[in-house]
């Protein structure tokens, strides 16, 4: 009964509600609008305009792969961002119309990766960086959306150049500046060229990280991974002064930018934010952040600004009293599961390599944060009670937290042997299933006080990858990696049937009337069986590219949800077997996602480490 998804078929497209994710590791990747109103930030393959006062949010889609810079024209009207892409081929840059929210032009001829980009003060030009492969400067006109001239970034002798930036009152004159290369670049249009001259500086060899230019051009500021400061004059072509002499700023500075009343913010790789002067670059003001900071986007003339680190925070800092305001938080590593309490779609939970967070649905917003120093967390699960979250981990424990104060309420230590993959919880919260990285599932018995190992179940081959239980906690179903999935009774505590397929099954969801099972895997196939006999029902081609990691079934059992490798979120009609939504938007591999209870929202994670709220396209 291979049923193939006719392409004639209407295929709805999933609406976009929310997106909690932000790209720290880009350099400067983080703009705060001319209009004051906006902030500007990438993540994975979209670039995200995100409304200050309200949670209002725009997408802008267009890049095929990761957006690696972005820049905003003087006038706000227009953004630029460019991408990385696969070795040897074009990476685009694209022209974005900030106030239709839409593509203007694709500008494509760097190889590989766009470095940087700025633009040039009246918005004429575009300057754009190529990344190590590519190794050019190209400057686009604005008005006819083409190249006017490129030319080689740096001389041979030198590194790559890594970093630009636009004079702030002339239309001709940009800096590039690297590993070991400055150079004051002067635009001659008549005849379609562009003119280096490289900058001395004496015996002092330095890689830049940032550069600022101020805001009459007098100078300009490179921030470098030494921890200090160049100050050169664009005109003269030479060093004025560096510093700091001493305590240079920890893992190079990172971030720089310059103010009108005078002063510099500086931000560094240890994620310190300073406010400070030329010649002693000494710290004036200054506060410790969480992370490296990548970026610092002044708000108007720097009264107020934002600041960006790499492990995914967005700070707002008000320049009189210098306190910082946490204003988003998100995943910065691959997200690994998300997870719905029983019978609330108000919060959720979702776990990424050392953290578990707890979100606001509604409001985006982080409510609890529970972390464990250098391990991962491969699952949780919300008991029933909503009284705790109970974790899997790679060191072979299970780890129970309080969901309202992150305390942890008891550990089950050497759980599984080569970690804990999968785990699920009982309705009447008195056991905990969990599956191992060597295939044994084990039940467990939750007391008051303590926790017993009721029973080890060795059947699986390879890593138990997911776990479901019957509603009446009398059976449930594992999957595993070395193809098969066996259904289990908890109530003899043997196994009542056994699936086979050749596939690495990565996900399996009971139908609501629990007389079927679905799985998926590596094969890309989803597969209906039989609970009673373990018989194939029928198969499904569930995506066309690449794994299905993450399943889920609504409680009527009328549709389902799953995702994969192919970074689609797709709908299907669970009797039809047909996909009837689409949903675009994630740039990483999906590695999870859930119907909140009452089917208000879909919401999926990724390992970019983006949290993506769909709206359920039925009326429930």
């Amino acid at each position: 009964m291979n049923k193939e998804i006719s392409p004639e078929a209407e295929v709805g497209e999933l609406e976009l509600d929310a997106v909690i994710g932000f790209n720290g590791h880009v350099p400067t990747g983080l703009k705060c609008h001319p209009d004051q109103e906006h902030l500007v930030y990438p993540l994975g393959c979209t670039v995200l305009i995100q409304a200050l006062n309200t949670q209002e949010q725009k997408f802008l889609h267009g890049h095929g792969n990761n957006v690696s810079c972005l820049t905003i024209s003087k006038s706000g009207n227009y953004i630029a961002s460019g991408q990385v892409t696969f070795m040897g081929f074009k990476a685009d840059i694209i022209l974005w119309d900030y106030k239709k929210r839409e593509l203007l032009a694709r500008l494509s001829l760097h190889k590989g990766k766009v470095e940087a980009l700025a633009f040039s003060p009246n918005d004429l030009y575009l300057v754009s960086l190529g990344g190590p492969d590519d190794g050019s400067v190209v400057v686009w006109s604005i008005a006819k959306r083409d190249a006017i001239c490129g030319s080689p970034a740096a001389g041979l002798n030198v590194g790559n150049a890594t970093t630009v930036v636009f004079s702030r009152c002339r239309d001709e004159m940009f800096v590039t500046a690297g590993n070991g290369t400055i150079r004051v670049w002067e635009l001659d249009l008549p005849n379609r060229k562009i003119w280096p001259t490289e900058c001395q500086t004496g015996q002092m060899k330095r890689i830049a990280m940032c550069t600022a230019m101020a805001v009459d051009d007098s100078f300009f500021y490179l921030g470098t991974t030494t921890g200090d400061i160049l100050k050169l004059n664009p005109r003269t072509k030479l060093l004025a002064d560096t510093g700091p002499v001493k305590d240079k700023y920890s893992l190079g500075v990172s971030a720089i930018k310059c103010l009108k009343m005078g002063g510099l913010l500086l931000g560094s790789g240890a994620g310190l934010l300073v406010f400070c002067k030329s010649p002693s670059y000494k710290p004036i003001k200054k506060i410790q952040l969480q992370g490296g900071i990548s970026s610092i986007a002044l708000r108007g003339e720097g009264h107020q600004f934002f600041v960006g680190t790499e492990e995914s925070h967005i700070y707002r800092v008000n320049f009189t009293d210098f306190k910082e305001t946490l204003i988003l938080t998100c995943h910065f590593e691959a997200v690994q599961d998300i997870v719905f309490p029983f019978g609330t779609a108000e919060l959720f939970a979702t776990c990424a390599k050392k953290d578990i967070r707890v979100w606001h649905t509604m409001s985006n917003r982080e409510l609890l944060r529970i972390t464990v120093p250098n391990m991962t967390c491969h699952g949780l699960d919300f008991m029933r009670d909503g009284k705790s979250i109970i974790s899997a981990w790679d060191d072979g424990k299970i780890r129970a937290f309080a969901p309202e104060t992150g305390r942890l309420m008891y550990v089950i230590n050497s759980a599984h042997r080569i970690g804990v993959t999968a785990i699920a919880t009982t309705s009447d919260c008195k056991r905990v299933i969990s599956g191992g990285g060597e295939g044994e599932v084990r039940v467990w018995q939750i007391g008051c006080q303590t926790q017993k190992l009721e029973e080890a179940l060795k059947e699986h081959k390879s890593s138990v990858s997911c776990i479901r239980v019957k509603k009446n906690n009398e059976e449930c179903v594992t999957a595993s990696t070395d193809g098969t999935c066996i259904i289990w009774d908890l109530v003899r505590l043997r196994r009542n049937q056994m699936i086979l397929a050749n596939t690495l099954f990565q996900c399996v969801c009971y139908h609501p009337e629990e007389f079927q099972i679905i799985t998926s895997g590596t094969d890309r196939k989803i597969a209906y069986w039989e609970v009673f006999d373990g018989s194939v029902i029928r198969e499904l081609e569930g995506s066309l590219s690449g794994s299905i990691n993450g399943m889920d079934i609504t409680q009527e059992g009328v549709h389902f949800v799953t995702g994969g490798s192919d970074h689609l979120v797709k709908v299907w009609d669970y009797n039809e077997g047909e996909v009837t939504h689409v949903g675009v938007g994630h740039s990483g591999n999906i590695m999870g996602l859930r119907i909140s209870p009452g089917n208000q929202y879909i919401i999926s994670v990724s390992e970019d480490g983006a949290i993506l709220r769909w709206k359920y396209p039925f009326a429930s």
